[in-house]
């Protein structure tokens, strides 16, 4: 895990990392990395792409979602930046005019790095969980897996299943629409 640069940090620690960096701050610490690497950032750009069509776009799909590479969502004093997010329209009509979001998303999904992994698992995932996200991916380029989690009434995660390689995801709360885990990796 990326050991935290400043405790008690705040916003303007965030804007003063340099551009190829991005900073969280979760329980009052700032945490950096380095954007995602190449083979990382293709994974989550993918499954924008085939998860966004249909349910963003509408496109062969039901739509009814706001998918967001890299949202910065302000939650109970922390700033976190998952990989992706998604909102359904139903709770949130309109996107907000701030550079940021306030409202929990739905779905978040988080793709795994050696500089991110243990954040994401260890930190972030409890705070999606405390906030009442209701759906979280953890997708590994390394592994080629994709862990589906859904939300219980305890504010505690529960794994709904493991895809691996070419596996059809046909998963909560993307089930209308399937695709091939396959099509992530570079």
């Amino acid at each position: 895990m990326a050991e935290p640069a400043y405790r008690n940090a705040g916003y303007e620690d965030i804007l003063a990392l340099p551009e190829h960096r991005v900073g969280e701050i979760i329980g009052g610490e700032l945490y950096s990395h380095p954007k995602p690497a190449p083979r990382h950032a293709r994974a989550y750009s993918a499954l924008g792409y085939l998860v966004g069509g249909p349910f963003d776009g509408g496109r062969n799909g039901p739509g009814g979602w706001w998918i967001i590479d890299e949202p910065e969502i302000h939650l109970a004093g922390d700033i976190l930046v998952p990989d992706m997010a998604g909102w359904c329209r139903e709770r949130l009509p309109v996107l907000p005019d701030s550079a940021w979001f306030e409202l929990v998303p739905d779905w978040v999904c988080e793709t795994l790095s050696p500089a991110t992994k243990r954040t994401d698992r260890a930190l972030k995932m409890p705070r999606y969980a405390r906030e009442g996200a209701a759906h979280l991916w953890l997708v590994d380029p390394d592994t080629h897996t994709l862990e589906v989690y859904s939300l219980q009434d305890d504010r505690h995660w529960r794994l709904l299943k493991i895809l691996k390689g070419d596996d059809e995801v046909r998963q909560p709360p993307f089930e209308a629409v399937g695709f091939s885990l396959g099509n992530l990796w570079a």
